[in-house]
């Protein structure tokens, strides 16, 4: 069996496609043959997907540019590659910290003003520098917002820079919990960041909840010289709020990695265009996650880091494996088991997981009638809350 990718957009790494290997060809059909789409940021939004289409990678952890609820109903399962990226926006928010701390924008524009020969532009830096004065980290205290992939490591190599971290996520999950270092402190309170914290840095999905969380009320809260971060979501910014803030000494110095007119050209803020996770190593392992994924999701029927599907994992290790998407009604379960008896058909084991108002099936049968199975697959093409069957050969891997 031969499986179509293609790729959708730029950047997509071609050193992690060659983690697909044997079995797959890379962008040889047309988007609406293709078996599976590999993406970055291109808007799938208002797009007509093609019948052939059964997975779509994207080579990030962001997922806003896709329509996985839409993808859902099409029986498409849409892959991301959480924390592919974290350790390169990890370095960002650790260099942006020193980098506001120390006052290097201000003292550069500076520096590069003075005129003159090199013996006066040195007397110059010696009467001048005082004003750049900046502060270490160490020591201080930073509060995270968000403890996922991202938050978890700026903690833990905060933690180890001699900061004093505190961490803020109610819905952290339990292996993430593990680990972060016993050093950082986790609070239950968000004002306890705001009120606490020399540095604050966010790490959340855009929610109701996140949406301009940097904003008035809590700014409010914060004490006079503040450096603040946000490389999450642009949403998460009340922008008028930064520059009223900025303009009342409360934030020192506002670091971002989303453009904005109104951040152009202040010298308390440094604006980068979206580099958090833009570096070789983030994209060669973003793009080597989802093609993993879909190699495994197309080759197997597992389902690793879906944004849309719940995960599911079953060694396959019988002759034929059929895998439904099927809508999250009642008794589907049992009506499959129902179907597969009627057709004499052992099942050697079923897994039903749901998400939303979809679920996943895995069912591996103990049969090797090709007849029998197609007739099953016949069926269940058939019904009225399956929206997508395929069949899995264990002896075409």
């Amino acid at each position: 069996m031969v499986y179509n990718i293609k790729t959708i957009g730029n950047n997509i790494d071609p050193l992690g496609l060659q983690a697909f290997g044997e079995g797959f060809v890379i962008d040889a059909v047309k988007e609406d043959e293709a078996d599976a789409f590999v993406c970055r940021a291109q808007n799938f939004h208002d797009y007509q997907f093609g019948k052939n289409l059964l997975a779509i990678g994207r080579a990030g952890a962001g997922f806003n540019n896709i329509p996985v609820e839409q993808c859902a109903s099409e029986g498409i399962v849409v892959f991301n590659a959480p924390g592919g990226n974290a350790n390169a926006v990890k370095e960002q928010v650790l260099c942006m910290m020193i980098f506001g701390s120390r006052n290097l924008k201000p003292a550069n524009k500076w520096l590069t003003s003075q005129k003159g020969t090199d013996r006066e532009i040195d007397l110059a830096v010696e009467k001048g520098k005082k004003a750049f004065a900046g502060s270490e980290i160490r020591g201080k205290t930073l509060g995270i917002i968000g403890l996922g992939n991202i938050g978890s490591r700026v903690a833990n190599d905060a933690a180890n820079l001699g900061m004093k971290v505190l961490g803020y996520d109610p819905y952290i999950s339990v292996e993430r919990a593990w680990d972060i270092s016993h050093d950082v402190k986790r609070v239950t309170n968000l004002d306890d960041i705001f009120e606490e914290a020399d540095y604050i840095t966010i790490h959340t999905p855009l929610t109701e909840e996140t949406k301009e969380m940097y904003g008035y009320d809590n700014f409010s809260k914060m004490k006079k010289g503040v450096i603040l971060m946000n490389f999450a979501r642009d949403e998460i910014t009340d922008k008028s709020a930064v520059l009223d803030y900025i303009a009342n000494g409360t934030i020192q110095f506002f670091a971002t990695d989303f453009g904005s007119e109104q951040f152009y050209h202040q010298e308390h803020i440094f604006v980068s265009p979206h580099l958090g996770g833009s570096t070789q190593e983030a994209s060669l392992n973003c793009t080597r996650m989802a093609a993993r994924s879909i190699q495994a999701y197309l080759q197997t029927g597992e389902i690793i880091n879906s944004v849309n599907f719940p995960n599911v994992r079953q060694e396959l290790k019988v002759p034929y494996r059929i895998t439904l998407i099927n809508k999250n009604v009642p008794n589907v379960v049992a009506q499959i088991s129902v179907a597969v008896s009627d057709k004499n058909i052992n099942i050697s084991n079923i897994i039903n997981r749901s998400k939303g108002d979809f679920a996943y099936t895995l069912i591996d049968l103990d049969e090797q009638n090709e007849s029998k199975i197609q007739a099953l697959v016949e069926h269940f093409e058939n019904s009225e809350n399956i929206v997508r069957v395929r069949v899995i050969k264990k002896w075409s891997l």
